[in-house]
């Protein structure tokens, strides 16, 4: 039987919660509605009194669920859309993000965020937060391309001490699926080579793997082999595979679906410049939306975010530089 993306992220919600205790799950229609989504369908009616809903105010979701951590609890929040996490932006990064460096107390919660863009979305339910998050210390950033990361970097992010902000996918919802998940996984902080190459490396994460596994499956008819990374975790970053990987290949282009300005693109294509020159062929280069507001249309859309045929495009005048 298939998994998808979606269903690998609500049974790692009920391994979480019949595993230990100390787990509960709080957000807007979490519990007999199932979630905006559907990732917390029936777990209310299986772990009763443990999957709570909350009022519409993300300030205040955030704020008990830090008081939870304080006093030993490990919550799992869903935000209904990554964009609406802003409401609780002072919580996450001034109460949450540095708890532990003010006071030794962790602060263990996990804030699922539905992030990136699906058709007809538009600009108040598309956005990605991930660079956003990833600027503060204290916070793991997690960013899950696979189903089986879905799965087994949910559990990391509920086991870890730290708060962590999971960015999951709501194209991928649906798109993706297995049919097994996974009983181990990649430590957090560990990118994955998503198909070995030779002649360039494009680094991405999320959704934007998918398009540049696409290009990478062009490429090859012509020639060419593409080396894909898989970021995984945006913060911690490794550092280490993107290097190892530059140096296989000497040229590099990094694809995110956030904005261009700053971003997690940016922080690849700083950190080879600056720790990497010597490795490089030819200038890095970097590929993200455009600095526009998400548009509603879909022909918008589709020319707004990357795509296997843009990132083709940035690919192939990156080999002949």
């Amino acid at each position: 039987m298939s998994i998808t993306y979606l269903e690998a992220i609500r049974e790692a919600q009920a391994k979480a919660l019949a595993d230990d205790p100390r787990v509960f799950i709080y957000g807007q229609d979490v519990g007999n509605f199932g979630g905006a989504f559907k990732a917390t369908k029936n777990l209310a009616q299986e772990f009763p009194g443990r999957v709570i809903d909350a009022p519409i105010s993300e300030d205040a979701m955030m704020g008990a669920a830090i008081g939870a951590a304080i006093e030993g609890m490990r919550p799992i929040i869903e935000i209904q859309f990554a964009d609406f996490s802003t409401v609780a932006f002072n919580q996450i990064v001034n109460n949450a993000a540095a708890l532990y460096w003010r006071t030794q107390v962790p602060c263990p919660i996990t804030v699922r965020l539905p992030a990136g863009g699906t058709s007809g979305s538009g600009p108040y339910h598309s956005q990605s937060l991930e660079a956003i998050y990833a600027h503060y210390p204290g916070l793991v950033v997690m960013s899950p391309a696979t189903v089986e990361d879905a799965y087994s970097m949910l559990l990391e992010a509920v086991a870890i001490d730290d708060p962590v902000i999971f960015c999951e996918h709501k194209y991928l919802y649906y798109h993706l699926k297995t049919d097994k998940l996974p009983t181990e996984a990649m430590p957090v902080g560990k990118a994955r080579i998503a198909r070995p190459g030779r002649d360039m490396t494009i680094v991405a994460y999320s959704a934007m793997v998918h398009e540049a596994l696409a290009v990478a499956e062009e490429l090859a008819t012509e020639g060419t082999e593409v080396e894909v990374v898989d970021l995984r975790t945006i913060k911690p970053l490794d550092t280490d595979t993107i290097m190892a990987s530059v140096a296989r290949t000497g040229r590099l282009l990094c694809v995110g679906e956030s904005f261009p300005w700053g971003g997690v693109t940016a922080e690849v294509v700083a950190r080879v410049a600056s720790e990497g020159f010597g490795l490089l062929d030819a200038a890095p280069q970097r590929l993200n939306a455009k600095d526009t507001p998400v548009p509603y249309h879909p022909n918008l859309w589709a020319a707004h975010r990357p795509t296997a045929r843009s990132i083709a495009a940035a690919a192939r005048n990156l080999l002949r530089s």
